[in-house]
């Protein structure tokens, strides 16, 4: 038996788990363990960490869809075959980082939600949570299966340059998501972006500076 702790994690991985183990598997030293997460079309490996002698650290893989999979505890010593010491379930879940990220692919283009993300920029989040919130949707956006002809610029590309619009390039910025942004200039329309002017003839670089996010311009104008 072995408990996982916590006992869930978001599709796109990346959080620590800690795994606690019992009196009559307290690691030696010359035992290497690893976890097999097995799904329903994926199986995943990770490597573990020791922390002390009762107790391991991994970071959980990213997942292909909300489940729950088995996750076994193996056993590896030099001249000794593999051993499954330990099963236990655990779940993938898909969690509000990952809802915003989906949000966000899927009005990439729209005026009206985009609009609603300036609504909520007048409530300046800490930084602190700035930082979590950009991280965490970073690595959900990687997760995402994002279409072949997604565009951060939105699906309607018949839109000339210089029509004045709000786009999630001015979003990322905004709220001075460092993450997001370098996430975005390398999706297609990403750098194009960078030149369009909103209604108030604001671009994205011209809103890093004025706002006085130094490392986010920077990453801009190179």
């Amino acid at each position: 038996v072995m408990k996982l702790n916590p006992q869930q994690a978001p599709l796109y991985g990346d959080s620590v788990i800690t795994v606690q183990l019992t009196e009559e598997d307290k690691v030696e030293d010359d035992v290497v363990f690893y976890l097999v997460f097995t799904g329903s079309t994926v199986q995943h490996c990770t490597s573990t960490r020791k922390i002390n002698p009762g107790s391991l650290e991994t970071i959980s893989p990213g997942h292909d869809c909300c489940e729950t999979v088995k996750v076994a505890l193996c056993a590896s010593r030099e001249g000794h075959p593999v051993l499954v010491v330990a099963e236990e379930s655990f779940q993938f879940v898909q969690d509000e980082a990952y809802d915003a990220a989906q949000f966000l692919a899927t009005c990439a283009g729209n005026q009206q939600a985009l609009n609603f993300t300036r609504f909520l920029d007048r409530s300046r989040p800490p930084a602190a949570d700035v930082d979590f919130l950009d991280e965490k949707v970073a690595l959900a956006f990687r997760h995402l299966k994002l279409p072949a002809e997604w565009n951060v610029l939105g699906a309607d590309q018949s839109l000339t340059e210089n029509i004045p619009r709000e786009t999630l390039m001015h979003f990322a910025v905004r709220l001075g998501l460092l993450r997001l942004t370098w996430f975005l200039l390398q999706q297609p329309g990403g750098r194009g972006a960078l030149s369009i002017h909103n209604n108030e003839g604001a671009t994205p670089v011209s809103l890093a500076l004025e706002r006085g996010y130094q490392k986010l311009h920077q990453l801009l104008t190179e």
